[in-house]
């Protein structure tokens, strides 16, 4: 009884743990599999907790996925954040070592936030596109205020083109990355510097 008990108490987390325990197995799934093909009943299951509880978090699927996406882009911009002052030339290695990492340590995140794009929901599909297009003006801003590249990148319709551009290359890139597992860090990291560097020259 007293084991029980005990087993009962670890297994209770705060709504903060709960939420991002929640989170974790829906990008697993949701990484796996196509959108319609995740059931939440199974998310609660793998979770062990009631469909009840994971409804009390999430009102429905769409707005649960919804949620996947938005960690995950959160995360993404933290990792990638410019920092203010250093040349993007040189801030760009670390940031993409920064980015490569986060793709190795959260791959389920990773795919998962990528197929929110081909999901039937236009209301995920928007969170996503949002989400990269906070994507595309971070990295806009931060060769805004690079005397290299200046202002002539904010506003700038080839300047967004070539970022969106190499966006897309550069996820492309990393699921294929991550499906072969070659070739290394280092030779994914120069491959997406120079694209880039290549992209706004």
């Amino acid at each position: 009884m007293a084991a029980n008990q005990g087993e009962r108490t670890r297994r209770r987390l705060s709504t903060e743990e709960r939420r991002e325990q929640l989170l974790s197995v829906g990008a697993r799934l949701f990484s796996e599999s196509p959108y319609d093909d995740v059931w939440i009943e199974r998310v609660a299951e793998i979770a062990g907790v009631s469909r009840g509880l994971l409804y009390h978090y999430f009102p429905n699927k769409r707005d649960f996925f919804a949620a996947v996406v938005e960690r995950e882009s959160e995360r993404m911009l933290r990792m990638t954040a410019a920092v203010p002052g250093v040349p993007v030339r040189e801030q760009l290695g670390a940031g993409l070592d920064a980015y490569l990492g986060y793709v190795e340590a959260h791959a389920h995140g990773f795919r998962a936030f990528h197929r929110a794009d081909a999901a039937g929901d236009q209301a995920v599909r928007r969170v996503y596109q949002q989400a990269l297009a906070a994507q595309e003006r971070q990295i806009l801003a931060a060769l805004a205020a690079d005397p290299e590249f200046g202002t002539a990148f904010e506003g700038s319709p080839q300047a967004r083109l070539a970022v969106r551009g190499w966006l897309a290359f550069t996820t492309a890139v990393c699921l294929e990355w991550l499906r072969e597992g070659e070739p290394g860090r280092e030779q994914v990291r120069e491959l997406c510097a120079r694209a880039l560097l290549g992209a706004i020259a």
